[in-house]
């Protein structure tokens, strides 16, 4: 997978699943630019600060290099408690990162990407959309919005030969899920959950979005892959 000479605008690279994606990209020579609340220590790109939590900041793209090749949209939450304790905050919260953050980010980005003649976007979902889960239902209303964007997207930029896909992964052993695997107990009780016997790494994900950002992957579109050892179909 060669990636030479490719613009590849990474949101939320600073950590998890984000800075493997770095990590790999850099690695294959590619030109990275990164957006996040954090400067992106070990990689060499091009930093936008912006937190995703907030709108995204007038004219903070305007930096990027005409043509773009990949974006990839990695933020997400993990607020898991009983439904009834949601306020609609809470729900808004997540929508914004999960949902408007991309939105605002591929709208921004759109006219740059048409101009590769062969761009990939690669977002995030969860494996609670397609499989019920208990107290997940914040997350997964948004991410569900988030599936049905990524096929809405597919379709719509498919003459432009713009690809978008999303990953769909379960629990992954990244900051962002530090508290769900914070001692030996817990992570032992979150691999026996999965018919592979272990959580994922982020590694795993980003080398996912890799391949769909990749000459490999250019003709597949408007796919939720589920990377989530085996939790979201078997038994």
């Amino acid at each position: 997978m060669s990636f030479r000479e490719k613009n590849i605008l990474i949101i939320g690279a600073s950590s998890g699943i984000g800075y493997a994606l770095a990590q790999m990209l850099q690695a294959e020579g590619a030109h990275l630019f990164t957006a996040s609340r954090r400067p992106v220590e070990g990689i060499s790109s091009q930093h936008f600060t912006w937190d995703v939590s907030q709108p995204l900041p007038e004219g903070l793209f305007d930096m990027l290099p005409q043509t773009l090749h990949g974006l990839v949209y990695c933020p997400g939450t993990i607020q898991l408690k009983p439904f009834q304790r949601f306020s609609n905050d809470d729900f808004k919260n997540d929508f914004q990162i999960n949902v408007l953050g991309a939105i605002n980010a591929i709208q921004a980005t759109l006219g740059r990407l048409r101009k590769a003649n062969g761009a990939s976007i690669v977002l995030f979902s969860t494996v609670a959309v397609q499989t019920g889960m208990g107290f997940h239902a914040s997350i997964a209303a948004s991410k569900g919005a988030i599936e049905g964007l990524t096929r809405s997207l597919a379709a719509e930029l498919a003459p432009t030969k713009i690809r978008c896909n999303a990953l769909a992964p379960s629990l992954t052993d990244t900051p962002l899920a530090a508290a769900l695997l914070s001692n030996e107990e817990k992570r032992e009780a979150s691999a026996k959950r999965h018919p592979l016997g272990r959580v994922g790494t982020p590694q795993e994900l980003a080398s996912a979005a890799k391949w769909l950002l990749s000459e490999e992957g250019s003709w597949i579109t408007g796919q939720i892959i589920g990377i989530d050892g085996g939790i979201g179909k078997l038994k």
